[in-house]
């Protein structure tokens, strides 16, 4: 029989592959931002949404709580782990996109996302380069004005009237 894995711990493909395939996957989404009310945002370098800017964030994994996780990706993200208590709560987002990280045909990713914002007091230097291959920081204005930036991240942007041209957003940043 076998076990389940530890909190944290990254699935085999195959597990992950299936899971993909049949499950929505819950992540948490930074919304990491300057006392100036710049936003980090990096470039995607995996699908979905590979090769544009997005903020960064990261799955939950099984057994892991929600507090855990916010330590996790934020060291695995940002370089610097964070604690959840320091950041506010922005809402419940959908992410539904055709591709899958595998790049196989027939199949999309479905993300429940829960959406924070974290205030840092300053830019952060040699920021991982897992996930993004460059940073940058934008201001909520250039956000909503770049084609570059995908329509899952100017969600957490729009004002709540204006938010129903992007469906995922289930809430909004505030104003």
């Amino acid at each position: 029989m076998a076990s389940e894995p530890s909190p944290g711990e990254r699935l085999a493909d195959a597990d992950f592959e299936r899971i993909v395939r049949l499950t929505p996957l819950i992540s948490i989404d930074l919304v990491v931002r300057l006392s100036d009310g710049r936003v980090l945002l990096g470039r995607r370098k995996n699908q979905p949404a590979q090769d544009t800017l997005f903020v960064p964030g990261g799955r939950i994994t099984k057994n892991e709580t929600i507090e855990a996780a916010f330590r996790r990706i934020t060291l695995a993200e940002l370089g610097v782990s964070q604690e959840l208590k320091n950041a506010r709560f922005l809402g419940t987002y959908d992410h539904i996109y055709s591709a899958n990280t595998f790049d196989i045909p027939g199949f999309g990713t479905h993300y429940v996302v829960l959406a924070y914002d974290y205030e840092l007091k300053q830019e952060l230097e040699n920021l991982p380069a897992d996930q993004h291959g460059t940073y940058l920081w934008m201001t909520p204005s250039q956000i909503l004005e770049s084609s570059e930036v995908h329509q899952n991240t100017k969600a957490y942007f729009m004002p709540k009237a204006d938010s129903s041209q992007f469906p995922g957003a289930l809430s909004t940043f505030p104003s």
